[in-house]
């Protein structure tokens, strides 16, 4: 199998590390929440 370049920036490491922050920043999201008791939300002042 041939590997191929990624188009547009693309590229496996990037999107690994995408990945990887993406669910990081979920994470944090929802202990956030969970701590304080409100939704991100609430907490940035949309509701």
């Amino acid at each position: 199998m041939e590997k191929q370049e990624g188009k547009f920036g693309f590229t496996e490491f990037a999107e690994t590390w995408n990945g990887r922050l993406a669910m990081l920043g979920f994470a944090i999201g929802l202990i956030t929440e969970y701590v304080t008791g409100q939704g991100i939300l609430s907490q940035i002042g949309l509701m």
